[in-house]
């Protein structure tokens, strides 16, 4: 950089002198103003830089007495913090030994009051007392003493629930309705157990200070108003003796309807099968029902066969002057009629007993379906949400009971219609074989 500095000097002094000569006199000369000009810039520039350096001593002298009064300060706050932290456990100490034996009443007291706050929390009776639970709070997280007026309040609030757990009453209290609407409702209240509007079973959640409608009621709620309306000394009426859970699971537990559509198409296939089944079968039983009334009515007149009815038709076989010369193709055309009027009478039992077999195989295929789905939410979710594999477990198992339901009953019936049946054909049978018995023994008496 110097070395560039002196060439640019001695090109503007080449320039210089071409452009004019001076003598030695003149450069002599202006050699002298320009060392004395450079003499006064340094001497200003030393000048700044002493008044510079004594500023800078100034503040750091500042600086170190500031330093200084604020460590006699800290010094000073130290030994006074000391002093009140010394204070302070003497009169904790002070304090100690002139309560004595009323800090173990106090740490009872609060005790007390927090577990009650706990066990209070999901009281029915907040909803009648809802400052009790800050009361009992203040009292439990307080850091002073608790006053007399406050152990006094803790034994009224005691007093206050065991009157109100041993009391049924009705009062206007706030009520949640299905749709999230808060009212003034007449409510019947069974002590902390049960409560009640007029038609609905009601609910307490913690912290709302309000009754809830429940979204599924359960059967019953006839008897609360039986018991509201009743001027009885003694009338029955339903309680939870849990306090609201026995309820909440019962509103969980799914209607009969829910059931079925639990099973899926499987199920209501199985439900339509066993419908028509159960009809037919009841169809089947009147028809035979029917027959043997007919018959009955029959066999009370044999000389006059109707065609109304099995046995008459049998009977216009042998004619009104048969020929018991041939008794050997009278009882084939006899055996020949009944045989006739055998699938008649056994209509539909075939039908009915494809049903009782093919409803359970209908259960398993809905079972092996609803394991499929099953397994299909393990897969997706690893196993950790029951919620997704309770469709698939609830359609295997729904589908299986349905498909046992329908089959056990059609069974029945379909071994009521076949004892039925056969007992008819054997009423045929005998009422033939009698009835030629009969004819052979005119003819041998008229022999």
């Amino acid at each position: 950089m110097k070395f560039w500095l002196a060439l640019a000097t001695t090109a503007l002094l080449s320039m210089s002198v071409h452009a004019s000569v001076l003598t030695p006199e003149q450069l002599l000369e202006r050699v002298r103003n320009e060392r004395i000009n450079e003499e006064r810039l340094m001497q200003a520039r030393e000048q700044d830089f002493l008044l510079a350096h004594n500023q800078q001593e100034q503040l750091l002298a500042a600086a170190k007495e500031e330093l200084a009064r604020q460590e006699t300060r800290a010094a000073e706050l130290k030994a006074a913090f000391a002093a009140a932290e010394q204070k302070l456990t003497e009169k904790e100490q002070q304090l100690k030994q002139q309560s004595g034996d009323l800090n173990e009443l106090f740490a009872v007291v609060r005790q007390s009051a927090g577990d009650l706050a706990g066990q209070w929390h999901s009281s029915l009776l907040n909803v009648q007392y809802p400052e009790r639970i800050d009361q009992l709070e203040r009292l439990a997280k307080g850091r002073v003493l608790p006053s007399a007026t406050q152990i006094e309040s803790l034994w009224l609030l005691l007093l206050e629930d065991m009157a109100a757990t041993g009391r049924v009453e009705r009062m206007q209290v706030p009520v949640i309705d299905s749709k999230g609407q808060h009212n003034q409702q007449d409510v019947t209240r069974v002590g902390p157990f049960s409560a009640y509007s007029a038609h609905a079973f009601l609910a307490y959640t913690e912290g709302d200070y309000a009754f809830h409608a429940l979204p599924k009621q359960p059967s019953g709620i006839g008897l609360v108003h039986n018991w509201a309306t009743s001027t009885e000394p003694v009338m029955p009426l339903l309680f939870d003796p849990t306090r609201g859970t026995l309820i909440e699971q019962l509103q969980l537990q799914p209607t009969l309807l829910e059931r079925v559509n639990q099973g899926g198409l499987v199920g209501w296939v199985i439900i339509a099968l066993g419908a028509f089944g159960f009809l037919l079968a009841a169809l089947r039983l009147f028809g035979l029902l029917s027959v043997v009334r007919s018959i009955r009515i029959q066999m009370k007149d044999l000389d006059k066969p109707t065609q109304n009815n099995p046995l008459g038709r049998v009977l216009s076989v042998l004619g009104p002057n048969p020929q018991l010369s041939d008794l050997e193709t009278l009882e084939l055309k006899l055996d020949e009629a009944v045989m006739q009027e055998v699938p008649k009478l056994e209509k539909g039992q075939g039908l009915l007993k494809l049903l009782a077999t093919v409803a359970p195989l209908l259960g398993l295929l809905g079972t092996v379906t609803g394991m499929i789905v099953t397994f299909q939410a393990i897969t997706q979710s690893g196993g950790g949400d029951a919620g997704l594999m309770a469709e698939g477990i609830s359609q295997a198992l729904v589908t299986t009971v349905e498909g046992l339901v329908v089959a056990i009953p059609l069974l029945f019936l379909h071994s009521v219609l076949n004892a039925r049946s056969k007992g008819v054909v054997q009423l045929l049978e005998q009422q033939c074989v009698g009835l030629l018995a009969l004819h052979i023994a005119g003819s041998k008496h008229c022999e």
